[in-house]
């Protein structure tokens, strides 16, 4: 049983960013080709075909996420296009919405139109594509509308690897700031974290409603000493294990090798369980 907290179906709507990346993200296909094997075997196959390929190595639910960067790089994939794909595959997808907090109260309309009418589970967002730090004013009014309609954000917290905006964006201490002022607020923290894990670490720990996303990141080198990564698998393995959430990341990296190398993480088996299904199902809701 497990659950894809993130991954990218080979849907004509979501494909293009990949098949096209934008020039703000050409940094991250110079990262990433060299790993994206499944890409070439999945991305013109029907999703039908996808969708029996994702249940076959047990992956039971995936979030999928929409975007709106509109304002600074002219890119949209719809919150509509999400919760078409969660209404061809109820059993499997739960979509998350994406809003622009450049456009204020639209955004905000917005964001209430896809939970409520929609059906969306939640919001996600990359503040560097935005060019503003999560902790930023324009921000705040998407996550009151979050508390309000109880559902939880998905912020990028990491190194970004797009030179056109600045790799600050992603500093945990800035969601730090967000959950104390929203102390209701669900807060899911996604790459996770690195260059700064200890303080993403610290921030999950303090916060009962901060949970680390692990995506877009070989768990294998997660494991290996002297790469960054060792306060997080010392404390997810023992206060913070109810905070990790597994997501592949799919297409940027294989599904079933990240599967595998999460299972062979020097982890205790019960941990390892939580952070493939069960923080993740009791998140949700499910």
């Amino acid at each position: 049983m497990i659950i894809d907290f993130g991954l990218t179906p080979p849907h004509p709507a979501f494909m293009e960013l990949y098949k096209n990346p934008p020039k703000y993200l050409e940094g991250y296909k110079d990262l990433y080709m060299g790993q994206m094997e499944d890409l070439l075997t999945h991305i013109d196959a029907p999703v039908d075909d996808f969708v029996s390929y994702i249940n076959s190595i047990g992956i039971k639910k995936a979030v999928v996420k929409a975007k709106d960067i509109e304002t600074t790089y002219q890119r949209k994939l719809k919150n509509e296009s999400v919760a078409e794909l969660t209404r061809d595959y109820p059993d499997l997808f739960i979509g998350f919405a994406g809003a622009d907090p450049y456009k204020g109260m639209d955004a905000v309309r917005e964001l209430e139109f896809a939970v409520r009418d929609l059906g969306l589970k939640g919001l996600a967002m990359e503040p560097f594509e935005y060019h503003l730090k999560p902790n930023d004013r324009r921000f705040y009014p998407l996550y009151s509308k979050c508390v309000e309609l109880n559902v939880p954000v998905n912020l990028h917290c990491s190194i970004n690897f797009s030179t056109m905006s600045r790799m600050e964006y992603g500093r945990p201490t800035y969601i730090d700031d967000v959950a104390v002022d929203f102390p209701e607020l669900k807060i899911i923290a996604m790459t996770p974290g690195w260059p700064w894990v200890s303080e993403l670490v610290g921030v999950a720990w303090r916060h009962p409603n901060v949970y680390i996303e692990i995506a877009a990141v070989r768990p294998r080198y997660m494991g290996m000493p002297n790469t960054g990564w060792g306060e997080l698998m010392h404390y997810g393995n023992t206060v913070i294990q109810d905070k990790v959430l597994f997501a592949s990341s799919w297409p940027l990296l294989p599904i079933e090798r990240t599967i595998e190398e999460i299972k062979e993480l020097p982890l205790k088996e019960e941990v390892v369980d939580k952070w493939l299904y069960k923080n993740a199902a009791a998140l949700l809701g499910l």
